[in-house]
């Protein structure tokens, strides 16, 4: 694999459930993202022309090459552990109709490249409604929290943070993105500057099931003292990108370390 060469790792064009707190728009959303392998001799944006999503009814969507925030939702995004970029944007204007998508990306070298999907309702329908039975009950389980505080003394290293599941709540089968980030709050929450993140989707390489049913992460990195952090668990139906049909986004959660 040449080292300058755009290649596509997966894709996402999937239903969202934004629950995330006090955003002032509809929690009925969808979103386009394309993850790329990495290429070390430059950055990805640098080869980039342009990114565009497209589908069933002459749906049609461009990706902007900026850097991705919560304020523009529409992005690159850098992870800092595999070295690679994400594009990534989110339209809050109600669930995908079932049907094929692609996105398709133009490389300033001329190559084209790009990848489909099938989007799927039924799972979207099903995760939604048990998540929302059981919603309260989730939202009171997560430790730590603002309710449930970390001790004075507590260690700062392999920290357990564990909620429960919709398998415990409704019986129903599902995967979970755990991603942390310094901050007081939701708003203050820095998709680019993860603490640590629970990559499912790089996981399932060498484990199919990683993130199934998983009601606990052991945060990786060790922690500062007397920092707040926040932090929020994805719900998905899949641990493959381009098999995802629905991503809940549940509340932000916040504690203090001491």
């Amino acid at each position: 694999m040449e080292k300058s060469k755009i290649v596509i790792y997966d894709i996402m064009a999937c239903n969202v459930y934004m629950d995330f707190e006090n955003t002032g728009l509809q929690k009925e959303q969808h979103k386009f993202l394309i993850a790329f392998y990495p290429t070390p001799e430059i950055a990805t944006p640098e080869l980039i022309d342009k990114i565009t999503a497209y589908g069933t009814n002459n749906y049609k969507i461009e990706f902007k090459n900026q850097e991705f925030t919560n304020l523009n939702i529409n992005g690159w995004i850098y992870d800092r552990v595999p070295k690679n970029y994400w594009y990534m944007v989110n339209l809050p204007t109600g669930f995908l109709k079932e049907g094929e998508y692609t996105i398709e990306v133009k490389c300033k070298n001329g190559d084209v490249v790009k990848k489909s999907r099938f989007q799927k309702n039924k799972a979207s329908g099903a995760l939604v409604s048990t998540y929302l039975k059981n919603r309260e009950k989730i939202y009171d389980s997560f430790s730590p929290s603002k309710s449930k505080t970390m001790q004075d003394g507590a260690p700062l290293k392999d920290v357990k943070v564990s909620w429960s599941t919709l398998k415990e709540l409704g019986g129903l089968d599902a995967f979970y993105i755990y991603r942390l980030s310094e901050g007081r709050s939701g708003k203050e929450f820095n998709t680019q500057k993860l603490v640590w993140w629970d990559n499912i989707f790089v996981q399932r390489l060498t484990n199919p099931d990683a993130g199934l049913n998983r009601g606990q992460v052991v945060v990786g990195n060790e922690l500062k003292p007397k920092t707040s952090y926040a932090y929020f668990v994805e719900i998905t139906d899949s641990s493959a990108m381009g098999e995802t049909n629905i991503c809940i986004f549940q509340p932000h959660q916040v504690f203090v370390t001491p």
